[in-house]
């Protein structure tokens, strides 16, 4: 029987968002006949875990649905198994890249990959603490009917169930490699006040992440499109494209993976840096892997700690990060874009080793230009003023470790890369037997 991993990776409260998960595992069990393994990485502080251990113990036992619910020392746990069996020269290095102390959006996506590889499971369906379902007629609109019927099939036996078409020339005979939808409601990123307050600095802050020497048109299109998603719409039925998915369309708390993309490429493992974790939408999409795009679109909100002075501080550090990853990350994505379907095998499937290439190349990387971005980033908060002063004034304070962290991020997502297919190997060998 088909085996799909369901994840919610988690450092905050969101007992809410654990019952509805455990709905929409219970929906792809009975409406698919599946196996799915609900999967809750917890990194919550313990008055948190322990209301999270009530809200999974209520969770209604049902058919074809098994709980994992794995605080940080169960991890660790596995991933010292796991790191050992790889024969590592260096196992607590990788095991540091896979649960670092900081938040990282990478890694924790990277310890459900190896989670559901130890699983058995063909796919890695990745839902948010801090997102809600859409409802119609008062049903929830779950992604992962979207994501089972499409991901790992053939793309021609699909292609007519799709409501369009745009797969390159001679991709038709691939898998479907990803699926995913966007959001609604408010912006993904904490950057909505920035627009409102000067819309000619948040251009300027959000051209940062778009490749250098774009048409003017272009990029001013894509800094409107960013961050919002599907807008205020609501779901009207399924509409659905296939074709290699441009990360711009998708949003990481309603995705999907084939097991061929994440067993070969990880995530980049980088702390405190939003962004980086859609990397494997960039390489799929450059290697033209086809892909399904949906219109289940996930409903987005802020939490509270968001919203605190602590909140919006480490928020906005962890976006001025972002946009300091992406000078080196935009050198690796041109490459990537160059190489195309040639960074496939035979069989269709990612080819790790060059593309490690690409990003130990990208560490070479004049640290002058790093450096430019810092200084623009410097004057926009400081022209916002306000809280935003505060902003620069720590970003000041921390800037030679910013650009030290930059650099050494993508030297770190290169080594684990050049290990990854050991983990992924180790982990499908050392198995997994802890449930709720």
């Amino acid at each position: 029987m088909r085996r799909v991993c369901l994840t919610l990776p988690t450092h905050r409260a969101c007992t809410g968002t654990i019952a509805a998960v455990g709905e929409e595992a219970t929906y792809g069990a009975r409406e698919f006949g599946v196996e799915v393994h609900l999967l809750i990485l917890d990194s919550s502080p313990a008055p948190v875990l322990a209301e999270h251990r009530k809200a999974v113990a209520a969770l209604p036992a049902s058919p074809g649905v098994t709980v994992y619910h794995l605080d940080e020392d169960e991890q660790r746990t596995f991933l010292r198994e796991v790191t050992a069996r790889s024969g590592a020269a260096r196992p607590d290095r990788l095991l540091d890249l896979m649960l670092p102390s900081s938040v990282s959006y990478g890694a924790c996506t990277n310890r459900a990959f190896l989670v559901a590889q130890a699983l058995g499971c063909t796919s890695v369906h990745r839902r948010d603490s801090d997102s809600r379902y859409q409802y119609v007629d008062g049903e929830p609109v779950f992604p992962l009917h979207q994501e089972l019927t499409y991901l790992g099939q053939r793309a021609d036996n699909v292609r007519k169930s799709a409501t369009r078409s745009k797969l390159p020339p001679g991709s038709g005979d691939r898998r479907v490699a990803v699926a995913g939808g966007s959001f609604v409601g408010e912006m993904s990123v904490d950057v909505a006040e920035i627009r409102a307050l000067d819309p000619d600095t948040y251009g300027e802050l959000v051209g940062l992440s778009l490749p250098e020497g774009s048409p003017a048109i272009w990029r001013n299109h894509l800094i409107d499109a960013s961050f919002r998603g599907a807008g205020k719409g609501t779901f009207d039925g399924d509409h659905a494209t296939l074709a290699p998915i441009s990360p711009m369309r998708v949003d990481m708390c309603n995705v999907a993976l084939d097991h061929e993309v994440y067993r070969r490429v990880p995530l980049p493992p980088a702390t405190d840096t939003i962004g980086t974790d859609y990397f494997l939408f960039h390489l799929t999409h450059d290697a033209r892997l086809p892909g399904l795009q949906h219109n289940r679109h996930i409903v987005n909100f802020h939490t509270e700690a968001r919203r605190t002075d602590a909140g919006f501080l480490a928020y906005q550090v962890r976006f001025a990060k972002f946009l300091l990853a992406k000078a080196y990350l935009n050198t690796v994505y041109a490459r990537t874009a160059a190489a195309g379907d040639t960074l496939l095998d035979t069989a269709g499937h990612i080819k790790a080793s060059p593309v490690a290439g690409f990003l130990r190349d990208s560490v070479g990387l004049d640290r002058k230009d790093v450096a430019r971005r810092l200084d623009a980033v410097d004057r926009a908060y400081h022209r916002l003023g306000g809280r935003y002063t505060t902003v620069a004034d720590t970003l000041a304070d921390r800037r030679s470790r910013l650009l030290d962290e930059a650099r050494d991020d993508m030297a770190d997502f290169a080594h684990l890369m050049d290990h990854w297919e050991a983990l992924t190997g180790a982990s499908a060998e050392a198995g997994l037997a802890v449930t709720r």
